[in-house]
């Protein structure tokens, strides 16, 4: 072999490393074109935190009856404990009275106090919305009278109807408010018109 040969042997070849170079480029550009049309995929599920109107039922600390909230949007639409998730409207927690509200800490039971019933709406659509009241479960025989708030969020607080509604009997449903809302957001129409949306069993 000619010394000419062994030099060349051991000399890199400048066209592979060229090739060398672009295939790296190229695979580097894939990589980030893949980020850029692959966006991390969302959770089945996941609703955004952001809300436009919070819907607040409370009755008195400690009292042991179970009040219901129901709401129903334009589209007719309705959110319930046995529907919690409807639309854009979702009830967080379906408050039962004293029933479920006691836990054990260091063999201590902890009783909440707090009757309360919250239902977010977290986007809207234009038209008529219906809160209602009902008296589901009664431990006493007692009347209950439940405080009914509607606050809408965006873009400040504003409150849209504070009021109370009294029930007097297991079974007995009330419509604590009714309210319009406008393309643009905006709110019309609040009244206290009665319209059942408990389910007839």
């Amino acid at each position: 072999m000619s010394l000419r040969q062994k030099r060349r042997e051991g000399e890199v070849d400048p066209f592979y490393d060229m090739l060398f170079n672009i295939l790296i480029a190229f695979v580097f550009c894939f990589i980030i074109a893949l980020l850029a049309m692959n966006p991390k995929a969302k959770k089945e599920g996941d609703i955004p935190a952001k809300a436009e109107f919070i819907i607040t039922v409370s009755w008195p600390d400690m009292n042991p009856n179970d009040i219901d909230t129901y709401v129903q949007d334009p589209a007719g639409t309705m959110t319930w404990f046995r529907q919690r998730e409807a639309g854009l409207m979702h009830l967080d927690r379906d408050d039962r009275g004293l029933a479920g509200d006691t836990i054990n800490v260091n063999g201590r039971d902890v009783v909440n106090p707090l009757n309360q019933e919250v239902v977010t709406i977290r986007g809207f659509a234009p038209g008529e919305y219906t809160v209602n009241v009902n008296y589901y479960e009664s431990k006493n025989g007692e009347p209950v009278e439940a405080q009914v708030s509607v606050v809408k969020v965006n873009p400040k607080a504003d409150v849209v109807f504070y009021g109370s509604v009294k029930l007097d009997r297991k079974g007995e449903e009330k419509t604590a408010v009714r309210f319009s809302v406008e393309p643009d957001g905006g709110v019309r129409d609040i009244n206290t018109l009665p319209k059942s949306l408990v389910p007839q069993s």
